[in-house]
């Protein structure tokens, strides 16, 4: 790697999943479709859920889900096909209570460069009614245990 290849994330101590940008990614123009973007937010989400000890069996036990509130996607650069990618994201607001907020950043090691940067705020709810319910403990003390503190 190359001293510009070392991701400069934008907070400390990143979850991460690596990305190749396949054909089906891309778009009319010749790179990855912005729904694609949204699409490795969401792997990311579920991939450090699921580092924490919350998969989706979890949730299903539990009745509970975090469902997404609001997505804001600022897109910097595009991606194109075949190039190596890496997601980051962070969990930067766990209020113990309805809501969970994390950040992501998706960086392109090639040449340094970040692609994406984006938030999401979760509302917890029952699957069975899809109506707001409390954060169960289990979500507090996984998702409140990997809060990363916003620069």
């Amino acid at each position: 790697m190359s001293a510009c290849s070392q991701p400069n994330w934008d907070l400390p101590n990143p979850f991460v999943i690596d990305i190749l940008v396949t054909a089906d990614a891309i778009d009319h123009y010749g790179h990855v479709n912005n729904a694609q973007y949204l699409r490795w937010v969401e792997q990311a989400s579920w991939a450090h859920s699921a580092q924490l000890g919350l998969t989706l069996d979890h949730y299903r036990a539990l009745d509970r889900a975090m469902a997404v509130h609001r997505h804001e996607l600022d897109y910097l650069a595009p991606g194109f096909e075949g190039q190596q990618l890496v997601m980051a994201t962070w969990i930067v607001a766990c209020d113990a209570r309805l809501t969970l907020t994390r950040r992501f950043q998706l960086f392109r090691p090639d040449d340094g460069a970040t692609l994406l940067r984006a938030r999401t705020r979760y509302a917890c709810i029952a699957l069975s009614s899809g109506r707001p319910r409390r954060l169960p403990p289990e979500f507090v003390s996984a998702y409140g245990g990997a809060l990363v503190a916003e620069a």
